[in-house]
This record gives C-alpha cells, sequence and structure tokens, in this order.
C-alpha cells in the first residue's frame, strides 16, 4: 500500500480501533513493580514482540524515550534501548506493523534528527512514526549538561524544531531557516520520507499549552482517560478535535491502557494487586512522584491515590478482568472518542497472546476489529 499521509494515519489498517504496544523499550515496561517476571526490555524480547504483535494484527509499537533510570529497589526503566535505533532494527524485522520514534525535541539537532527518521522510515518502507517529547525530568537534562526551558518555551522551541524538519522532509535545495530558537542555511536534506507523504507525529502534552501545539502540529494527541470518567474524555476528546478542524486539521486521539487479562476477572484483579500494590518498586515511585513535586501536602486526601496510580504504569486507566470486561472498557473507551489504545502489560511476551487469543475476537465482534 502507497505510504500516504491519510494510509499512514490509519496504520495502514482497516480497524476501527487501532491497538499497540507502549513502553517494551524500557526494562520493567510501565509496571513499577518488584515482581521476577517484570518485564526485561531487551533487544531480543523487543524483537520477538514485535513479530507476535504484528502476526496478531496489532498496528503499532511505541516506545518511551528515557534516558536514566528513577531508581528504586529495581532502578526502573533503568535499561533502556535509545528509540530511533530501536524503531530502525523492528522495521526492518517486521512487514506491516508501524513503530513510532519518541524523541526529546531539546536533545537532537533538527537536521540530524529529520535524516535519522528518513533513514528509519526509508527502511520500514512508510511504517515510521514520529512521538515529540518536550521533557521535563531535569535529571536528564543535567546528564547532558543541558537547562529546562520554561514550559512554554518547551513548546515555542518544539515547534520550530518540527517545523524545521517538515521543511528538511519537503522538496527543495538550499534553504533556510530562521527562528527564535533554530537558524539553519544553506540546507540540503536528502532523501525524503518514502512514498508522497511525511511520517505521522504524535505528541502527549497534557497542559492546555501542550494540546495547543499537537492541534497546531500533530496528527495525534495523546491523553489520558481518567478512571470513571469516561464522560470527561469524551468531553476533551471532541474539544480538541473540533478545535483542530476549526483550522483545518484533521487530530486523532489516543490514550494509554495498563492491561492484566485473566480468564476470571477475580484472576485478574489478584494478580494486579500484586504486582502494582503489594509488590510495587514504592521506592521508586515515591521518587518519581517527589521529581514532579506531587507531595501530600498538594494532593491531600487525594495522595494514595496518586501513588497508586504511578505504581500502575505512570499513568493510563488500568483495566483487569476476563476477556469480556477488557473488551468492553476498551470499547467504552473507543466509543468516548479514541481512535487508538496503546497497551503496556507486566510482561508484554507472557501475556499478548492470551489477550489476543481472547479478546481481539470480541473485539471483532463489536465492530472494532475486522
Amino acid at each position: 500500500m502507497q505510504p500516504t499521509l491519510d494510509n499512514r494515519r490509519e496504520f495502514y489498517s482497516p480497524n476501527a480501533l487501532k491497538l499497540g504496544l507502549f513502553g517494551a523499550n524500557c526494562s520493567s515496561g510501565r509496571a513499577v513493580t518488584l515482581v521476577p517476571e517484570r518485564w526485561s526490555g531487551s533487544w531480543e524480547d523487543c524483537l520477538r514482540l514485535a513479530r507476535m504483535a504484528e502476526a496478531s494484527g496489532l498496528e503499532f509499537m511505541l516506545p518511551v524515550g528515557r534516558w536514566k533510570g528513577y531508581g528504586g529497589d529495581t532502578d526502573y526503566q533503568g535499561e533502556t534501548l535509545e528509540t530511533i535505533t530501536w524503531a530502525s532494527g523492528l522495521l526492518a524485522a517486521t512487514e506491516r506493523i508501524t513503530v513510532f520514534g519518541t524523541v526529546h525535541a531539546p536533545m537532537f539537532h533538527p537536521l540530524v534528527a529529520a535524516k535519522q527518521f528518513v533513514t528509519a522510515d526509508r527502511i520500514g518502507g512508510g511504517r515510521f512514526g514520529l512521538n515529540i517529547v518536550c521533557g521535563w525530568n531535569e535529571d536528564e537534562f543535567t546528564m547532558f549538561g543541558a537547562q529546562i526551558r520554561e514550559h512554554t518555551q518547551r513548546y515555542e522551541h518544539a515547534e520550530e524544531w518540527l517545523n524545521a524538519i517538515k521543511r528538511a522532509w519537503s522538496p527543495g535545495d538550499d534553504w533556510e531557516f530562521q527562528g527564535d530558537y533554530v537558524q539553519l542555511r544553506d540546507v540540503r536534506a536528502k532523501p525524503k520520507p518514502a512514498g508522497d507523504a511525511r511520517p505521522i507525529v504524535m505528541n502527549a502534552g497534557a497542559s492546555p499549552t501542550g494540546q495547543a501545539f499537537a492541534i497546531r502540529n500533530c496528527d495525534a494527541l495523546f491523553s489520558m482517560t481518567p478512571k470513571g470518567k469516561l464522560d470527561e474524555f469524551a468531553e476533551h476528546a471532541a474539544h480538541v478535535k473540533a478545535q483542530a478542524r476549526a483550522r483545518g486539521r484533521e487530530l486523532d486521539v489516543y490514550t494509554v491502557a495498563p492491561i492484566t487479562c485473566r480468564p476470571t476477572t477475580k484472576e485478574a484483579e489478584d494478580y494486579y494487586r500484586h504486582c502494582v500494590v503489594d509488590h510495587a518498586d514504592w521506592a521508586a515511585v515515591d521518587r518519581i512522584m517527589a521529581m514532579r513535586g506531587d507531595t501530600p501536602e498538594k494532593w491531600g486526601e487525594e495522595f494514595p491515590a496518586m501513588r497508586l496510580h504511578q505504581a500502575n504504569g505512570l499513568g493510563g486507566v488500568p483495566i483487569a478482568g476476563d476477556p469480556d470486561l477488557v473488551a468492553g472498557e476498551l470499547a467504552a473507551i473507543a466509543r468516548a472518542g479514541a481512535k487508538g489504545i496503546a497497551m503496556s502489560f507486566v510482561n508484554y511476551l507472557d501475556e499478548l497472546p492470551y489477550f489476543c487469543a481472547e479478546v481481539l475476537p470480541r473485539l471483532q465482534r463489536m465492530g472494532l476489529r475486522a
């Protein structure tokens, strides 16, 4: 299938609800847990997982952009594979699945980044996607000898950075780019992305500034789905889509969900409690919260719930249940306006086969998967 922007946005898939895997490039994945079966994040396991996901019909793999672990007893996400080279390797080893690079705009020169993205996209024949992050983790920036810009300035820089990259992807030689943050002269950038269109671009900005950035510049916005608050999510999804259309653009909304699926809901809930409550890496959780300024004084009675929220994959709506319950909750999120869901598991390779065998057919019967 020709790599057009529409085909890229659909992940070359007829499925109404797109499904992918989130965070597999990191040790422990997204579960801040001590259990010995937690995800390795190794290249060998990632390669097996990508091939398994593709064979099962999933649409995408989305990595976490992480440069330094969070400590704790497991050094949570302490071992991570860099996402552009990770994507290139997986794209070379697969045929249909889309693989994203999650890239900190402040840490990559736009011309170097544009060339890397094109290389990955050419390797995959038009299956590379870009997930832009602006950065918040001061530990990582200190490691690079860089300073974190003020919040609004982060997105101003990211917009110039992305505009320069899109210009590098476009026809023409010997052009210039003069911005407040990015200055380029006599630029030549070849080759261009595969086919007739650029890679799709995603962002997960949660603040009004971050959402406005996505509305102006991106093809998709990742937004959290608060547990038990699908009405709020539906209102949010409709709002950002309408704002994009007012600018003559289309914006898809995606969300994230840690999944625990077992033959019975009791088994799923028991395992979820075992991993995320009884054996959470609470030292890592508390460090993450301290880095973000999430304190008991700030959250009051909500602090224990926030702490559990961090242990459960740093966010997203946790879904734990039997296949009927899991399929039903995924369908409800889709009805609320999500075009796709990036899923995570405590151990992706161990848990994905059962999910695909039991949940995907149920989503097919609901008309969400072809």
